[in-house]
């Protein structure tokens, strides 16, 4: 066998090699973009969920009074989020507060939900 049929074959197999690892690095690299796009999707969703159980806390601060008619209150917003209201009495059991305790919970495509509480 002469010298150059072996440096022909040993160049297929570099080759070879190169392609490999460029396809190596491109998939690692798409899964890191898709991850991150699914990532950064899923905060807005959560940004929103929030903004929705804020409106639920305002929503109860505009009858600060008495707000216990609106407890088990739930409203869906323009946006598609909608928030549901829980307020319990002070004495109620696992209620510390003084007069209320309040709970909102946001939720946003039945997936992301972020809730705040409020006592007073």
């Amino acid at each position: 066998m002469s010298i150059d049929k072996l440096q022909r074959g040993v160049t297929l197999y570099l080759g070879l090699i190169i392609m490999t690892i460029i396809l190596a690095i491109a998939l690692g690299l798409s899964a890191i973009f898709i991850n991150q796009s699914k990532t950064i999707r899923e905060m807005g969703n959560s940004v929103i969920a929030f903004y929705a159980a804020d409106s639920g806390i305002e929503k109860v601060l505009m009858q600060r009074t008495d707000p216990t008619p609106l407890n088990g209150y739930s409203e869906t917003m323009a946006n598609g989020a909608t928030f549901t209201i829980s307020v319990l009495s002070s004495g109620e059991e696992g209620c510390t507060a003084n007069y209320f305790c309040v709970k909102s919970i946001g939720e946003y495509n039945k997936e992301t939900r972020r809730a705040i509480e409020i006592i007073y």
